[in-house]
C-alpha cells in the first residue's frame, strides 16, 4: 500500500500515521516496515530521459573517452556554472554548538553573481577555472585556446553539453579550424554524462550553499582559493556507468 497512491483525501503521498491509521496498527509497527523494506513515501526525485535519436553513439564515445583514452590525449570535461550568486546574510550566523545546529537569518542581501567556467582533467582530477563577466561563445572559446597553449604537446578530446556557447555557429567554426581539438557534445538532456557535473556538486556543497559573501570579488576569490586546494589532493573520479539502460 505504501507504494500506492493514497486516497485524495489523504494528499500526495502517506505519511507514517496516515498509513497506519488506514491500516489500523501502530506507527512503530509502519515505521519498522518501512525501514526494513527501505520505501520512503516522503521522498522523491526528478528525473527526464534523453530522446536523441544519437544517444547511444554519443554517450558509448563519451564513456569509451573515461574508459580508454587516445594515446598522447588528454580528455577534459568542461562546463559553465552560471549565474552564482554572492549572498550575505542581514544579521550575523548563530554558530554550532553541542545539541544546536547552526543557524542563519532568513534575510539575506544579493551583492552581485558570477559565472565559472571549468575544466576537469579526467584521469588526474585536477581542475582548471576562471570566472567570467559574460557566459557566450567568445568566452568559451578564450577558455578552450588557453587549453590548447597550456598543453602544446597532446590531442585534446574535450566533452561539453550542448549549451548555447558550445554550439553556436561562431564556436563551431572556430572549432573545425582546430586539428589538436576533439569536441564530444553529450545527448539532449544528458549532462550527467559530463563529469564536470560532479565537480559543480562539490563546489556547490562545500562553498556556494552555505558561504557568506559580503561582494563579488570575495566570492571569486573563494571559488578560486577552493579550485587551488581541491588540486593539492585532486583525485580522478571512478566512472561507473556501464552503458546500460538506466532502470526505472
Amino acid at each position: 500500500m505504501a507504494c500506492q497512491a493514497p486516497p485524495p483525501e489523504i494528499g500526495t503521498h502517506w505519511s507514517v500515521r496516515t498509513l497506519a491509521a488506514e491500516l489500523g496498527v501502530s506507527p512503530d509497527l509502519v515505521h519498522d516496515v518501512l525501514s526494513a523494506e527501505d520505501i520512503k513515501p516522503h521522498r522523491f526525485r526528478y528525473w527526464k530521459s534523453s530522446k536523441d535519436p544519437e544517444f547511444e553513439p554519443k554517450m558509448l564515445a563519451i564513456v569509451g573517452l573515461y574508459l580508454r583514452p587516445p594515446e598522447n590525449a588528454l580528455v577534459l570535461s568542461i562546463d559553465e556554472k552560471t549565474s552564482i550568486q554572492a549572498l550575505d546574510r542581514t544579521q550575523p550566523l548563530l554558530p554550532l554548538k553541542p545539541h544546536l545546529i547552526e543557524r542563519r537569518s532568513f534575510e539575506y542581501k544579493r551583492n552581485g553573481t558570477t559565472s565559472l567556467l571549468a575544466a576537469l582533467d579526467v584521469h588526474s582530477g585536477q581542475v582548471k577555472g576562471e570566472c567570467i563577466a559574460k557566459n557566450n561563445s567568445d568566452a568559451f572559446i578564450r577558455f578552450l585556446r588557453k587549453q590548447l597553449r597550456t598543453h602544446s604537446n597532446v590531442e585534446l578530446h574535450v566533452v561539453v553539453d550542448n549549451g548555447s556557447s558550445h554550439t553556436s555557429k561562431k564556436t563551431r567554426a572556430w572549432i573545425a579550424k582546430q586539428k589538436r581539438l576533439h569536441v564530444y557534445y553529450t545527448p539532449t538532456h544528458a549532462s550527467w554524462l559530463n563529469q564536470i557535473e560532479i565537480w559543480f556538486g562539490i563546489l556547490s556543497r562545500r562553498i556556494i550553499r552555505r558561504g557568506v559573501f559580503t561582494s563579488t570579488t570575495e566570492l571569486i576569490h573563494r571559488i578560486i582559493t577552493f579550485i587551488e586546494q581541491y588540486n593539492e589532493t585532486a583525485e580522478p573520479f571512478e566512472w561507473t556507468y556501464s552503458g546500460k539502460p538506466l532502470v526505472a
